[in-house]
């Protein structure tokens, strides 16, 4: 389990089936076997290196996220999982994505902060509220705006602070890129349990 709070942005070393990230902070207690989510993306580390760790991607990832886009250079939003006792400062994020959004634009707003929008695939639509929380690569976020649905999905807002601007991948964005997307695990558990009645 996650809580969608990044803590470091790595580099794409090697991309492919087997990625190669470098990065150091979240190696600090990282064994073989380890998990780190990966913009959002639940990995095993393997071939741990003081600098970086491997990891392999199965068909179902590739083709559900969008690491399999990744080149060598591309900047990776990294967490640990949380550790029994830790403060849940994001939401429950389980490092499963539900499919990716097409980046539509960050918008400047006052006070170094920005407005972020995402066309949301039309069969995750029915999980998302106002207010409600979503991982955006790997980024526990609040919908801050809904925008009436489309034969494409709907339009959702957040508001990114400047924290989160300048310490995840967000800032590396262009339009129409695929971000990855988990909706609230909750809703999901809610929908399966009324259906059942």
């Amino acid at each position: 389990m996650f809580t969608g709070i990044i803590e470091e942005v790595g580099v794409v070393a090697a991309a492919g089936n087997r990625m190669r990230i470098q990065c150091r902070k979240v190696l600090e207690d990282a064994e073989e076997g380890s998990s780190i989510a990966v913009n959002g993306v639940c990995l095993t580390a393997v071939d741990i290196q003081p600098d970086g760790f491997w990891c392999d991607l199965s068909p179902e990832t590739v083709v559900r996220t969008n690491l399999g886009a990744l080149r060598q250079g591309s900047l990776v939003n990294l967490e640990r999982p949380a550790a029994v006792g830790d403060r849940l400062s994001g939401h429950i994020v389980q490092g499963h994505v539900d499919g990716t959004a097409e980046f539509l634009a960050l918008e400047p707003l006052p006070g170094g902060n920005w407005w972020l929008t995402v066309r949301i695939p039309r069969e995750l639509d029915r999980y998302l509220i106002p207010k409600g929380s979503v991982t955006l690569d790997g980024v526990s976020l609040t919908i801050a705006g809904l925008e009436g649905a489309s034969l494409e999905g709907d339009v959702a807002a957040v508001a990114i602070i400047p924290h989160t601007y300048e310490n995840t991948v967000m800032r590396e964005y262009r339009p129409g890129a695929a971000v990855n997307v988990e909706v609230d695990v909750i809703g999901k558990y809610v929908e399966k349990l009324l259906s059942l009645r």
